[in-house]
């Protein structure tokens, strides 16, 4: 049998010429920022920044600096966050910026910590929140809001003026103005106005471009999104195609899904001219990739760290120029009643309190797994992006023929026309896909053809891939490599890390002397010598643990603890087991591990004393606009149960940073110590983590469980594994399955390598 035609993409060059809009070059310039058509430029040089949203009224203000940390650890090099109106303003004339509503101090640290800072001013936000984070006399007064009603802007600009006496004097890199404003570009520049006469300015003026959304040319950047799956569905609704969409290469931006339900509600129409393309004059850019999900009551998603990946990857194939999360970093409401709700004519009812949004960084501050499959990602930006942002994206002419095909490869080529990158992604939730048999590849560039590997590779589900093509380091071309690419380490010998894929046998071909080389490479801790070049690959399980240090000398770690660090690059762990950190050392080419911390208190079961059982529930608490209510809060109090937890003396001390993990079952829960509740949560079969420091525990405090179970004919939708378990009960569902609390330690790491250590020659050749 003859062999299978290899897989093939051409190089497609920029479709139209640079271009330099006013934005950024003749308005609010910056010295060494511009942005371009393409790409945006720091002192002469393309980058590719990543944002990642945190609400810092959402985050105690003692928690500010060690969550900036993480998103930087996190490769994250932009923080953005909504300045809502609804936490700082409770009556006209009255604005609140102290504690956690401080955003000056806010943007002040984010700017130590070495991040720039993106204010999504509003004045509508949405984000989740009561009135869409209009405060209740703003929402009642007599105007035609979100519009040029004179009446209104009143009320804006006085807004807008609290706003910029605050933030006076900083620099920020951009503002948002409104969210997912579809019908109205004059009312944007109008707000643009109006927050450049009260004082504010930055180089990027940006708005929501999903929904077919019709915005100024020339005025903003359009912020495109990407949501795997959403709360903002019914109950009953089917894996819509507007997520589905998101797991494939596409130059397709625009997102009709994203707030389609508020549209409705509010009587908002999509802009009838299709789905946008990006702009001539700007680059396809992202706000609003989901970094989790936030649950409604009615509906639980819980997206996993491949599948967060695996949109965030199919982006940069697709050829993007800026990777914005919502959310990167979870929170809690500054109070109750503040969020969305059917009781506030909202299509959803969220938690009162909780925001966790199953976010890379959560609500208690613990890491999720997505926090290592994102900052891969970022890595590979930042160490290739200077590259990577002048590749336009060219797809195969051989495509998925819809979201229902599950047998087509997916992939795509960034390349400048003689070097590049191959994105392939080959995973998608909910309708898993087999393994894709027999691929090879045949990419086409100005240079001539690629075909590799050497023989037919199977691409097991699950595979999310970059390999590089033609790649120049340390004077040596690797024409291709069936690796992935994770950073660039100098040094008088550079070390080009790839990372194995699972299930692929790693091959490097070289080219030397006009001739190319292939070879396998076992993957290992050590590097193998090519010449002047040092190439690393990382075995496929080490993935989560990979770390890059950007700032201070970039560097690579491996570590299952948390690691974060400053804009100095100085590292901390925080750990539980003390499993270890070990740091790449290109002078004897290999990892050495590093002093740690003495061990933490580890973790303890919990006990749970039952004060009140719960009584029988109903199968629904009543429905708005067709989807499932959450209960009343008096309704949950009569109904649910009530578990006083037995925590020991440690458990209030700050030194070691508790935290309780509630593994448990059932419909709605409640945190309250001394009576005051102080977050909660929709289940969805994952563990609920509280922090009892931020939580505001204190030693001697009561500490109670309310849960409300889950009735057999719950109309709500919950993620599968859930769903099973629900069925296995014939009238309701509630369980404490065991609940720990866990100590940590917190120790700076000093990475320096000794002086007196002599460079290593690296591992033979195969």
């Amino acid at each position: 049998m003859p062999p299978l035609e290899p897989l093939s993409v051409r190089h497609q060059p920029w479709a139209t010429p640079l271009r330099r809009p006013r934005m950024s070059n003749d308005e609010d310039v910056r010295a060494g920022l511009c942005l371009t058509s393409r790409y945006l430029l720091r002192d002469g040089r393309p980058v590719i920044p990543v944002s990642g949203e945190l609400h810092f009224s959402r985050v105690p203000r003692h928690r500010w600096a060690e969550r900036l940390r993480q998103m930087k650890a996190g490769g994250v090099t932009v923080v953005a966050t909504y300045v809502f109106w609804l936490h700082h303003s409770a009556r006209r004339g009255e604005a609140r910026f102290d504690g956690n509503l401080d955003v000056a101090a806010f943007v002040d640290l984010a700017t130590e910590t070495g991040l720039d800072v993106v204010l999504r001013i509003g004045p509508w936000c949405h984000g989740e929140t009561r009135n869409g984070g209009f405060p209740d006399w703003v929402q009642l007064a007599p105007v035609r809001h979100r519009t040029d009603d004179p009446a209104y802007l009143e009320l804006v600009t006085e807004w807008f003026g609290q706003i910029s006496r605050e933030i006076s004097g900083r620099s920020l890199l951009g503002i948002q103005l409104e969210n997912e404003l579809y019908d109205q570009p004059q009312h944007l520049v109008t707000l643009k106005r109006l927050a450049r006469e009260a004082g504010m300015a930055a180089p990027l003026w940006t708005a929501t471009a999903w929904g077919g959304a019709d915005l100024p040319e020339d005025e903003v950047l359009p912020l495109y999104g990407g949501y795997g799956d959403g709360f903002w569905v019914d109950a009953d609704a089917a894996w819509d195609p507007t997520f589905r969409d998101h797991y494939f290469f596409s130059h397709v931006w625009d997102d009709a899904g994203i707030g389609a339900d508020v549209r409705r509600v509010q009587a908002i129409e999509a802009a009838s001219g299709g789905p946008r393309t990006p702009s001539d004059l700007f680059p396809p850019a992202t706000c609003e990739l989901g970094g989790g999900m936030a649950t409604a009551y009615h509906r639980r998603p819980r997206p996993d760290a491949l599948d967060v990946a695996a949109i965030a990857h199919c982006k940069i194939g697709n050829g993007s120029a800026w990777q914005g999360y919502y959310m990167y970093a979870g929170g809690t409401n500054p109070g109750p009643d503040l969020q969305e709700s059917h009781a506030t004519g909202y299509p959803n009812d969220l938690p009162r309190l909780g925001y966790d949004f199953h976010a890379p960084i959560g609500e208690a501050g613990t890491l999720a797994p997505s926090h290592a499959a994102l900052r891969r990602q970022h890595a590979f930006l930042a160490a290739f992006g200077d590259k990577l942002a002048d590749m336009p994206s060219s797809l195969p002419g051989v495509r998925p023929t819809g979201v229902d095909d599950d047998h087509t490869l997916r992939w795509a080529l960034r390349s400048d026309g003689d070097s590049g990158f191959l994105f392939l992604s080959w995973h998608q939730p909910h309708l898993p896909l087999p393994a894709y048999r027999g691929a090879r590849f045949r990419v086409t560039l100005d240079s001539g053809d690629l075909e590799f590997p050497s023989k037919p590779i199977d691409v097991p589900p699950g595979t999310l891939a970059r390999w590089p093509l033609n790649l120049t380091a340390g004077g040596v071309r690797i024409a291709w490599a069936t690796a992935t690419a994770l950073t660039l380490l100098p040094g008088p010998v550079p070390t080009l890390v790839l990372i194995a894929e699972a299930g692929i046998d790693p091959e490097i071909a070289v080219v030397t002397g006009g001739e190319t080389r292939v070879q396998q490479v076992t993957p290992g801790l050590e590097p193998v010598r090519l010449g002047t070049l040092d190439v690393l690959v990382l075995p496929a399980e080490t993935a989560a643990s990979v770390w890059v240090v950007e700032d201070g000398g970039r560097r690579v770690l491996l570590s299952d603890d948390e690691l974060q660090w400053d804009a100095s690059g100085q590292v901390t762990v925080k750990t539980v087991t003390t499993s270890g950190v070990r740091l790449y050392d290109p002078v004897v080419t290999s990892f050495r591990s590093l002093p740690l911390p003495p061990p933490a208190p580890g973790a303890v079961t919990v006990a749970a004393e039952l004060i009140r059982p719960a009584a029988v529930t109903p199968v629904t608490y009543g429905k708005h606009d067709g989807r499932p209510s959450a209960p009343a809060p008096e309704i949950f109090d009569e109904l649910a149960a009530v578990y006083r937890l037995d925590l020991p003396e440690w458990a209030a001390g700050a030194d070691h940073d508790p935290l309780l993990h509630i593994f448990w079952a059932g419909d709605t829960g409640e945190l309250r110590i001394d009576g005051a509740t102080v977050t909660d949560r929709f289940w969805d079969g994952s563990r609920w983590t509280v922090n009892l420091i931020d939580a505001g525990y204190r030693a001697g405090a009561e500490v109670t469980l309310h849960l409300l179970p889950l009735a057999a004919g719950s109309p709500v939708h919950v993620p599968h594994e859930a769903r099973a378990r629900l069925a296995t009960v014939e009238d309701q569902l509630l369980a404490i399955d065991t609940i720990e609390l866990v100590g940590r330690a917190t120790a700076v790491l000093d990475p320096e390598p000794p002086a007196h250590r002599r460079r290593g020659p690296g591992r033979p050749q195969s």
